[in-house]
């Protein structure tokens, strides 16, 4: 079936790729938009996986204030050349990246990052969640790593459903990778500090003293 220049512009706004990418993922999609918009999503995620291995050494480092001047972060994100580095979509990615973090807080970058001891203090508190409800063994296991999967969600900026996205199937993760088979190069969040005003800050005792 033709597919029509309206939906192919639609499809360039829901994803960010290019024309021609967007016009042959509703061809393969037979003019389905979210069909077409989960094609280029894959394609995006495979690219990235063949790019991860090379060296991203230059990118930006952005900054988000959210209104009021409570709460800041400060992000580095890494690509392969500065020419992609200083293109204006790019910056826009770190931009929105910053501003993920500011609203969502997470405590890593990737699931991979999560320490050993702390995923299994994780995996003991579902654990014993779940033993109360005298469910057998191998069905524990199996909610305990459906419930691992919504910590991950919640802690894990790559894993966390991106904030921009309407329709909330788009997390970080895929945003990311749809940028590297973009640009075709390997774009990585290398460091993230989140501030908040007051966070960490000790309280005096009655006395005077700081708790």
């Amino acid at each position: 079936m033709a597919v029509s220049l309206d939906a192919v512009k639609k499809l360039r706004e829901m994803s960010g790729a290019p024309m021609m990418e967007c016009k042959k993922a509703l061809d393969e999609a037979e003019g389905d938009l979210d069909q077409a918009f989960t094609v280029l999503r894959k394609r995006g995620q495979a690219a990235a996986a063949k790019k991860a291995s090379r060296v991203a050494a230059e990118g930006s480092v952005g900054a988000y204030i959210h209104a009021g001047g409570k709460i800041g972060v400060i992000i580095e994100v890494n690509c392969e050349t500065d020419f992609v580095a200083r293109n204006p979509e790019f910056q826009q990615l770190v931009h929105d990246l910053a501003m993920q973090i500011c609203a969502t807080d997470p405590r890593f970058i990737r699931r991979e990052d999560v320490t050993p001891e702390l995923l299994e203090h994780e995996k003991e508190v579902l654990r014993a969640q779940s033993a109360t409800s005298d469910k057998p063994e191998a069905v524990v296991a199996r909610i305990v790593e459906g419930r691992l999967g919504k910590f991950y969600e919640e802690n894990c900026l790559y894993e966390q459903h991106f904030i921009k996205d309407s329709a909330g199937s788009l997390t970080v993760g895929e945003l990311i990778a749809s940028k590297v088979a973009k640009f075709g190069e390997n774009i990585v969040v290398r460091r993230f500090s989140r501030f908040k005003v007051g966070e960490g800050v000790s309280k005096p005792d009655s006395d005077g003293a700081a708790s």
